[in-house]
C-alpha cells in the first residue's frame, strides 16, 4: 500500500509518499481501508520534534473508513462497518490496523469524509465545552482561532450551549465564517489589539473562559479579559509554546484556573469515546453541527497539506484522501 513516511524531523519535506508492506489484523484489531486521515496541529508537532516521536513514522490520528478484516477477541464490529479514530497513530495511509478499543461506529448518516473530519476536532471541542469549562447558558467565552478547525465546532457547541461567544480570527474572510458558526463578536487580531477589543465589548475582566488552542502568541493577553475566578484552557501550541507560569501570576491577575487539558484524559475508555463521538454524529445528522471541509488533498500532497496549515491560509478542515 501507499504510505506517508517521516524518518527524521523537520519541515514538510519531510513527509514522504512511499510503498510499505500492508498491514496485517491482529488480535483485539481491525484493519480498514482509510476513506480520509484528518490533519491537525498535532501532526506537524510530530514531524517537527515538537513533540517527540520513534521513527520512522507513519503519521495521523485520525481517520474513517471501512472495516475489511476483522481479529481475534473483537465483537460488535464485522466487516464492512464503517468506523472512525481519533488517537491511532499511521492514519496517512491507504490501509490502517486500529485497535478495536479505539474506533467508533459511524452511523449510515453521516458519510466517512465527515466522520475523518470531524473527530478529533469535534471530540476536543466536546470535552472542552462540556467537561474541562462546562459552558452554561449566559456565559461569555472568548475562543480564539474561531474559523480553525476545533475553534468553528467549538463555537458551534457553546453557542448550542447558550453562550455568549467571542473568536478571533486572522482574516476579514474568517470573520465571517466565524460568525456563521455562532460568534456574536468577532475580532481580527491582524487589525485589532483582541484585549482592547473585549473590554469594549463586555468590558474589563469580563470572561468567563478563554480557550486557546493559539498559545504563545495569545495566553498572556488572554489572562487579562479573564474575570475573577475565570478558567483558562490552553489546549494547543499554533504559535508556539507557552511560556512557563509562576502560579502567583494567577493569584494576581484574580485566583484565575489554567489548565492544559490533553484528549486522552478526557477518553480513556472506548465507552466515553463512543458517548462523546454519538452526541457529535448526531448533532450533524440533525443539522445542529456544521463540520466544514476546507479542503482534500491527495494523500501524495500531504507536505502541500502541512504547509497549508502552518501557514494559516485553511479555513475549517483539511482533509487527506489515498
Amino acid at each position: 500500500m501507499k504510505a506517508i513516511v517521516i524518518e527524521a524531523t523537520g519541515g514538510p519535506d519531510q513527509l514522504m509518499y512511499r510503498e510499505v508492506p500492508d498491514p496485517e489484523v491482529g488480535e483485539g484489531q481491525v484493519l480498514v481501508a482509510v476513506a480520509a486521515a484528518g490533519l491537525n496541529f498535532i501532526d506537524t508537532y510530530h514531524r517537527s520534534g515538537l513533540y517527540p516521536m520513534d521513527f520512522p513514522l507513519i503519521p495521523g490520528l485520525e481517520g474513517a473508513g471501512t472495516v475489511v478484516a476483522v481479529g481475534a477477541s473483537v465483537s460488535g464490529l464485522v466487516e464492512g462497518d464503517t468506523v472512525a479514530w481519533a488517537q491511532s497513530i499511521g492514519s496517512y495511509a491507504g490501509m490502517k490496523v486500529v485497535p478495536a478499543d479505539s474506533v467508533v461506529s459511524v452511523p449510515d448518516s453521516v458519510d466517512a469524509k465527515v466522520a475523518a473530519a470531524a473527530l478529533l476536532q469535534g471530540l476536543t471541542a466536546h470535552y472542552l465545552a462540556v467537561d474541562t469549562f462546562p459552558i452554561r447558558e449566559g456565559d461569555t467565552c472568548l475562543i480564539h482561532a474561531g474559523a480553525g478547525g476545533v475553534g468553528r465546532l467549538l463555537t458551534q457547541i457553546a453557542a448550542m450551549r447558550g453562550a455568549r461567544v467571542i473568536t478571533t480570527v486572522g482574516s476579514d474572510d474568517k470573520v465571517a465564517l466565524s460568525r456563521d458558526a455562532g460568534a456574536s463578536d468577532v475580532i481580527n487580531y491582524n487589525e485589532h489589539d483582541f484585549l482592547a477589543a473585549i473590554e469594549d465589548l463586555v468590558g474589563p475582566h469580563a470572561i468567563d473562559v478563554v480557550y486557546d488552542g493559539v498559545g504563545q502568541a495569545t495566553f498572556e493577553k488572554g489572562l487579562d479579559v479573564l474575570r475573577p475566578r475565570g478558567m483558562m484552557v490552553t489546549f494547543g501550541n499554533a504559535s508556539g509554546p507557552v511560556p512557563p507560569v509562576a502560579p502567583l501570576t494567577l493569584t494576581q491577575k484574580g485566583s484565575l484556573f489554567l489548565t492544559r487539558p490533553t484528549m486522552a484524559h478526557y477518553l480513556r475508555t472506548r465507552e466515553e469515546t463512543q458517548s462523546r463521538a454519538t452526541d457529535l454524529f448526531d448533532w450533524i445528522a440533525d443539522g445542529k453541527l456544521d463540520v466544514l471541509i476546507g479542503e482534500e488533498f491527495a494523500l501524495e500532497d500531504a507536505a502541500d497539506a502541512h504547509r497549508a496549515l502552518e501557514g494559516r491560509t485553511t479555513t475549517g478542515k483539511v482533509i487527506l484522501v489515498p
